[in-house]
């Protein structure tokens, strides 16, 4: 590892006529080095700094530090650029600028990829992308956009010790909505590195990314590792020399997660618990049977244990009456496909009505540690069901287990099964041999398949090779067309219908996450709010992220003719009796499934089974129907509360009062607003 490499002290050197050495003023190199980029513990990318000083010792003094991040995430190559000046004596923010461009992209970046922050005496202006602000400077604050590197955030940690460690550190934003950082020290970790001890010190920062990242300083002010649970996907970045207890930070990030779980526990306590009675509500009850207006649920030690309506149904003595007249009473909701990247997603998933969720592909010891949290210990958080990632090709793979063949392949399929996950996911760059071993070993294992359809093949291979399950709808559609052509998908043409019958046949489950290909792909002269209101409720850590996605202005025609398309294949599946279930992906916390479930019923489906594909039907594709996905005398106690009847408008479906987990009934908004939801 390599520490600061030069550092130089004034040197005067004065020439007979009193002028200083005109080499004085060049910048001075004082330190160097660079970072590993891992993305779900899969290195994708390096990062590297350079921080040059001019005006050694004077005062005004200056630190310049440029710095170049390139990553290839799944072959998608990215490049960000940014620099940095600041007061040598006090590392307070004078410029920065940043500015991010596809690497094989000719000419850099656009307009759009630039963000600039300048600071002259009480004045700032920002620019991210097309937002500007000008705002008068706060005595004290640090630069900074939604991604900021590990190089910047060491420079952020700096300027915060040497203010005294405020307790909220303002980041001069481009919107009022940001909130100021919290940053805390949580602990202390002592590591041996190559032969030497290093003791490290454990931060967290919050309302930089959604969640709370987790940074560890060493005792010469270098930022050694970072590990950003909730941002979308688990990001990790580690000094050069750090990397040989890459597996003992992230060992040390899962603990202080599960820490940060606990301090949500006690923010948001059950309000009720043990037995209870919801006593008033319109029972949706999700086996698609008529609505029961005045309805009586009696929950006791976590179980349904009486469901009917006002009048047949006895609450026990000394049973907590719950009063939901005029709202609607569900099956808590299965969320069949999302990320879990942090103890946050727990809160904010409840909050929206979700009991149960599908892990499509994260970090084993994470998600293992935190579903054990949840199952015994009542944590935050919904019900998760885990499927194991594998993929293939070196540079290309995603995630961390990345086989070569199929004897590899079976061990990690084994390794999985081991830990109890329900199923594996396979991914994109897997050869047709590894898939069938892959699916073989699996079943064996009692476990299903679902994931991308590998590149090499198509659906209709994918099927034939074992898989049960596909994520995304655009696999789907592919297939739909002739081999060799392209175009719109014409679903009365021969391959079509011959695509439908397959699925329907061999009972494969489609979950078509429409919802986040309309966020990620609408364009960028459409409101998000226009079709995802959950925006307007959500974090500025999530919202900037979710207004900036999308293509540009010019494509929208494109846009709404791949959305009709989509919609136009899920009613066909729909239709044709193909098992669907929901998914968000990673798409806005919570609301994303909501979304999901709109875009079904504008499909074709009724309301009745969109709301049906998001619990009873999930339940039973994860062979858990026999005590979930219905509110059914037995079953667990998993159920929400929302204003309103969904059955007339899907949408009421967004407006959750309470959701009941395993028992506990938690306030919806209560379990937003801890992690930054104004529901």
């Amino acid at each position: 590892m390599r520490e600061i490499v030069v550092r130089v002290g004034l040197l005067c050197v004065v020439l007979a006529n009193g002028s200083w050495l005109g080499a004085q003023q060049s910048p001075l190199v004082v330190e160097q080095s660079s970072y590993s980029i891992h993305l779900l513990l899969h290195k994708i990318g390096t990062e590297t700094y350079t921080v040059t000083e001019t005006g050694a010792g004077r005062v005004d003094g200056r630190l310049e530090m440029t710095t170049a991040s390139t990553s290839s995430d799944r072959g998608m190559k990215r490049t960000v650029t940014s620099k940095l000046e600041m007061d040598a004596r006090s590392y307070a923010p004078l410029l920065l600028e940043q500015a991010s461009s596809p690497s094989s992209g000719a000419g850099g970046g656009s307009s759009e990829d630039e963000w600039r922050t300048e600071v002259r005496g009480g004045a700032v202006s920002v620019r991210e992308r097309k937002v500007e602000r000008t705002m008068r400077r706060p005595a004290v604050a640090f630069v900074g956009y939604g991604t900021m590197s590990a190089s910047m955030q060491m420079m952020m940690m700096r300027y915060w010790k040497l203010h005294h460690q405020p307790a909220r550190l303002p980041i001069l934003r481009a919107s009022a909505e940001a909130l100021p950082l919290e940053i805390k020290l949580v602990g202390h970790d002592a590591f041996s590195v190559n032969g030497r001890m290093v003791r490290l010190t454990r931060y967290t920062v919050a309302n930089l990314m959604f969640g709370r990242e987790i940074v560890w300083m060493n005792d010469s002010g270098r930022l050694a590792a970072l590990m950003t649970f909730a941002g979308g996907l688990p990001l990790e970045e580690i000094l050069e020399g750090y990397e040989s207890v890459e597996s003992q930070l992230e060992h040390s990030g899962v603990q202080q997660e599960m820490l940060d779980l606990a301090d949500l526990d006690r923010e948001v306590p059950a309000v009720a618990r043990g037995a209870f009675a919801i006593v008033g509500a319109r029972l949706i009850d999700g086996t698609g049977a008529a609505p029961v207006e005045g309805s009586v649920v009696v929950v006791r030690d976590g179980r349904i244990v009486a469901v009917g309506r006002a009048g047949a149904v006895k609450v026990p003595v000394g049973a907590r009456v719950i009063h939901a007249e005029g709202k609607s009473l569900l099956p808590g909701l299965w969320e069949m496909h999302v990320h879990y990247s942090g103890v946050e997603f727990g809160p904010a998933l409840l909050a929206a009505g979700v009991t149960t969720a599908r892990d499509c592909g994260g970090e084993f010891e994470f998600l293992t540690t935190v579903r054990r949290e949840i199952d015994k210990d009542h944590a935050l958080g919904p019900r998760l069901l885990l499927a194991g990632l594998i993929d293939s090709g070196g540079p290309l793979a995603f995630g961390y287990v990345d086989v070569k063949n199929s004897t590899e392949a079976v061990e990690a399929v084994d390794n999985y099964a081991d830990a109890g996950f329900e199923q594996i996911k396979v991914y994109t760059q897997l050869q047709p041999e590894v898939l069938k071993a892959i699916s073989a070993e699996a079943h064996k294992r009692g476990m299903t398949v679902t994931g991308h359809v590998p590149a090499a093949i198509n659906a209709f291979d994918g099927v034939a090779d074992g898989m049960d399950q596909i994520n995304h709808l655009q696999f789907v559609t592919r297939a739909m067309v002739p081999e060799g052509q392209t175009g719109k998908v014409d679903l009365e043409s021969k391959r079509a219908q011959e695509m439908i019958a397959l699925l329907k046949e061999k009972q494969i489950i489609v979950d078509p996450t429409v919802g986040w290909g309309e966020m990620a792909g609408h364009p960028s002269n459409v409101d998000v709010a226009s079709f995802e209101p959950g925006i307007k409720a959500a974090p500025y850590t999530l919202s900037s992220k979710f207004r900036a996605l999308g293509v540009p202005a010019a494509d929208e025609a494109k846009f709404r003719e791949r959305m009709k398309t989509n919609l136009e294949v899920v009613g066909a599946l729909y239709r044709a009796g193909v098992t669907i279930v929901p998914g968000s992906d990673t798409g806005l916390i919570g609301y994303g499934l909501d979304r999901e479930l709109e875009l079904y019923v504008q499909a074709g489906m009724t309301p009745m089974a969109a709301i049906q594909s998001a619990t009873i039907v999930s339940a039973r594709v994860m062979k858990l129907d026999g005590e979930s996905g219905s509110i059914e005398v037995g079953k667990r106690a998993d159920l929400e509360l929302v204003d309103g009847n969904p059955l007339e408008n899907i949408s009421d479906i967004r407006r959750v009062v309470s959701v009941v987990k395993d028992g506990r009934m938690y306030d919806s908004k209560r379990l937003g607003r801890s992690v930054g939801f104004n529901r």
